[in-house]
């Protein structure tokens, strides 16, 4: 059947793709933070099991084209590692669920090892479903079409493309809201199961598609592959030339020929060609290493990141759909306008040209991406070393009182109703304490095991001097954009208040005491209620940014007004999210102008039968691009994040001047007419000795 002159078949393979992508790029989009923040793993090993998993899903294309080619059909392979592919989803679901595994019902799985290990499970069946079937899914389009329908595929192609794109961005921006939710049964947590459960669901939709259509489908029987033939063609070319590699054998113009006493020259001369090609691969990796970071270390950096963007709450994640955005744009632009006006001022900006520039663009990102990260580096807090404690001050009476740290380290005064910042001293040399304010004096000999955080509460009262050295018991920067509130009941004339937040509850506080920290999600404004016998005021709370630390102090209640002033313990995330569109900016340039322009040109210089050697050799430099993000993180051993961007950005610029120096001295070739040449010189042969022609095209039938 057909529809628009389209074969009615590809519709369903095209939104067969469209379910697919927004399965595969929904999963990874949240799965950097997932291992960090569910599995609480740290910045490190999140990176290196995602890179890992990205590496196995464009290794395992290399199987699905096998399969297809060589047992059971595209067909059938999409089929089978589809639901493979389905059932490692919805594994990834199941994995996240808090509740799965927290008896005790304290918010925290209680046997992380389950968690990890059927997370492990899902991936590896994910990336044996998305990278089998991805290269059978647009060939399989391919085959629907009669020959006389070039331009139907041609646009086939171009309709697939954008499939593959939609699906992209809209999963990379739906699946991090639901991430940003909260579910659970026993606890509300993160709602990672919906954010896989989602791409679960539309993996089933897109298998359930597919097979609805499989009536129109035309399906080609299984050909044998032709990488398998280049394979042994190559081994025996190897073999050959060790057996004769003594002086008295004379030698042959390529290695390759080798090969001629059991291969025929049309197989030979294209496999050279494909060589030639692939050759100009081996620089390749270092760009994909730059590349697929967006969703590892640049996604972890917009975590520490102020995602305000007015009435839109950008989450982390979702700041990668800033790539497949304008890749939208980019790529008309650049082919109407960039590539013309170059032309225009008579610059030969040949393939290989285009792809050093995408090189150096991307080299340029990372070096963007440095300094957005110095920046950022400034606004952290510092936290005390093991030998250290930090100790900061709130004046909760209405005189000022001034703190002399002994013996003789340091001396603050602090203003009624006023904090100061936190200061470091060397737990072994603080002894003691001494407070003055108003007429009063009072001092505390202390004893800090360092390592961590304290807040002195002092306030001069008709008894004498309060004193309080309370532990905070924070020892990081609240993640993912998250907040952490604390109060103090400064109310001179209640005996006890209950304090809530939002729906969060701080419990009873008596006078002068202090609650625990509570987490909340940033960019929110809570109504804060406190309660007691007597009274019942209520206020709303300032705007307390993303990832920052705030203790409260509850002065007064007038009415139904209540009155309290801020401390800021951890200073909120100050450097915008807006600060990496720069980035993906030039890496997307860096892609348009790589990526796009280095299939053309191996398109353009690979013989027609040759297409899949030189799509599974560019499928393999994005795995290769991933181990090499593995490496060079471990191995680097750098402590500042800005310092691996640098390294990395440096290390594309060395690979950049290499891959430049193989594009000058590579000559283009033409394979058409090569393979015309060919088919001449068979011709010949055919009418030169036909007999001895058809016994050797049966040979090679049967190789």
């Amino acid at each position: 059947p057909n529809c628009f002159g389209y074969p009615l078949s590809i519709f369903f393979i095209v939104v067969n793709e469209f379910c697919e992508r927004f399965s595969y790029y929904g999963m990874r989009a949240v799965l950097v933070l997932y291992f960090k923040y569910f599995l609480q793993w740290d910045d490190n090993l999140s990176t290196a099991i995602y890179h890992t998993f990205v590496a196995l899903c464009y290794l395992t294309p290399i199987l699905g084209a096998l399969i297809a080619d060589s047992w059971l059909g595209k067909f059938m392979t999409i089929i089978s590692l589809s639901v493979v592919y389905t059932i490692g989803q919805a594994v990834m679901s199941v994995s996240s669920i808090n509740d799965l595994t927290d008896h005790n019902r304290d918010g925290s799985p209680d046997n992380i090892t389950v968690h990890i290990a059927l997370s492990m499970i899902g991936l590896i069946l994910i990336a044996f479903g998305t990278g089998g079937i991805k290269p059978c899914v647009s060939a399989f389009g391919g085959d629907q079409f009669e020959e006389d329908q070039e331009k139907q595929r041609t646009s086939f192609f171009s309709i697939f493309y954008l499939a593959i794109n939609a699906g992209s961005l809209i999963s990379t921006i739906v699946t991090p809201i639901l991430r940003a939710q909260e579910c659970g049964i026993h606890s509300r947590q993160r709602c990672y199961p919906l954010a896989f459960g989602v791409p679960a669901a539309l993996m089933a939709v897109s298998l359930i598609v597919f097979i609805i259509g499989s009536r129109m489908y035309k399906k080609v029987k299984p050909q044998g592959n032709i990488m398998i033939q280049v394979s042994k063609c190559i081994g025996f070319a190897i073999k050959n030339r060790f057996r004769h590699r003594s002086k008295e054998f004379p030698k042959r113009e390529h290695w390759l020929d080798w090969a001629s006493e059991k291969y025929d020259k049309r197989l030979i001369v294209q496999t050279k060609m494909a060589l030639k090609v692939l050759f100009l691969y081996i620089p390749l990796p270092m760009f994909w290493a730059l590349f697929d970071q967006q969703g590892s270390r640049w996604t972890l950096q917009a975590t520490t990141m102020d995602g305000d963007f007015g009435a839109v709450q950008i989450q982390p994640d979702q700041m990668q759909t800033v790539n497949p955005i304008l890749i939208i744009i980019m790529v008309p632009v650049v082919d109407t306008v960039v590539y013309p006006l170059i032309k225009k001022c008579r610059i030969n900006f040949t393939p290989l040209r285009k792809i050093t520039v995408g090189m150096f663009l991307a080299s340029l990102a990372f070096v963007a991406a440095a300094l957005v990260q110095v920046q950022i580096d400034k606004t952290l807090p510092v936290f005390p070393t093991a030998g250290q404690s930090q100790i900061k001050i709130i004046n909760l009476g209405s005189d000022g009182a001034t703190v002399l740290f002994e013996p003789q380290l340091q001396s603050v005064t602090v203003t009624p109703l006023e904090s100061t910042s936190y200061m470091t001293f060397e737990s072994s040399q603080l002894q003691s304490i001494n407070v003055t304010s108003g007429n009063s004096t009072r001092t505390e000999e202390i004893s800090l095991p360092g390592g961590n955080r304290h807040t002195l509460e002092v306030k001069n009262i008709a008894t004498g001097i309060f004193v309080e050295l309370v532990l905070d018991n924070v020892t990081s920067k609240p993640e993912e954009g998250n907040n952490l509130i604390r109060f103090i009941n400064n109310l001179p004339d209640t005996d006890t208040i209950n304090v809530t937040m939002g729906d969060t509850s701080f419990g009873t506080l008596t006078y002068l005491s202090t609650s625990n920290y509570s987490l909340f999600s940033g960019g929110r404004k809570d109504e804060i209620t406190v309660a007691s016998n007597s009274m019942l005021c209520s206020v709303t709370s300032q705007a307390l940014g993303f990832g920052s630390a705030y203790t409260i102090i509850i002065n007064g209640c007038s009415g139904d007004a209540l009155y309290v002033t801020y401390s800021e313990d951890i200073p909120p995330n100050t450097v915008h999210m807006a600060w990496q569109i720069p980035q993906y900016f030039l890496l997307t340039c860096a892609e348009v102008v790589f990526s796009v322009t280095g299939l053309e040109f191996s398109y353009s210089q690979a013989p027609s039968n040759m297409k899949s050697v030189l799509q599974a050799g560019w499928l393999l430099t994005v795995a290769v691009g991933n181990i090499i993000v593995l490496i060079v993180a471990g191995a680097s051993g750098l402590s500042e994040q800005w310092a691996e961007y640098v390294l990395f950005a440096g290390l594309l610029l060395v690979v950049c001047i290499i891959f430049a120096v193989m594009a000058y001295f590579y000559t283009y070739i033409d394979p058409r007419e090569i393979e015309a040449q060919l088919d001449e010189e068979e011709k010949k042969q055919v009418k030169k000795d036909p007999v001895i022609y058809e016994n050797q095209a049966e040979i090679d039938t049967h190789m």
